[in-house]
């Protein structure tokens, strides 16, 4: 097994696990990269594909993912200006990993589902 446990807040900044997967997990980052499988996107076609999304949260997102390698961001002379952000090998490397969750989570939907609704059940047939 990985070596997950640490006894200190430093040894949990430097830890690889806890580190990366705390910046590539959220539902956010999946979605982004996902929305950059096929190739390079604007800001606004990312926006749209991801739909729920605000406009600053997308910024802070797309920063911390070209900060930590998985996306770059190039702007195009205009008129008018436009920027795009593409996936870098890195990126690539992590849709791979991420797809088959992706393709799980959406496969195991109604059985998580099904689930939560028989726990909640079982919590509210105790009280």
């Amino acid at each position: 097994m990985l070596q997950i446990t640490v006894a200190s807040d430093e040894d949990s900044a430097l830890c690889p696990v806890r580190n990366i997967l705390a910046k590539v997990t959220g539902k956010w980052q999946c979605l982004i990269l996902l929305a950059l499988e096929d190739g390079p996107e604007r800001f606004g076609k990312i926006k749209r594909l991801i739909g729920d999304i605000t406009q600053r949260v997308l910024t802070q997102n797309l920063r911390s993912l070209e900060r930590d390698g998985y996306i770059t961001r190039t702007v195009h002379a205009g008129p008018p200006l436009a920027v795009s952000y593409e996936l870098t090998a890195l990126g690539r490397e992590l849709v791979g990993v991420l797809k088959p969750l992706v393709t799980w989570a959406a496969g195991s939907f109604d059985t998580v589902m099904g689930s939560r609704v028989a726990y909640d059940r079982s919590l509210r047939d105790k009280t």
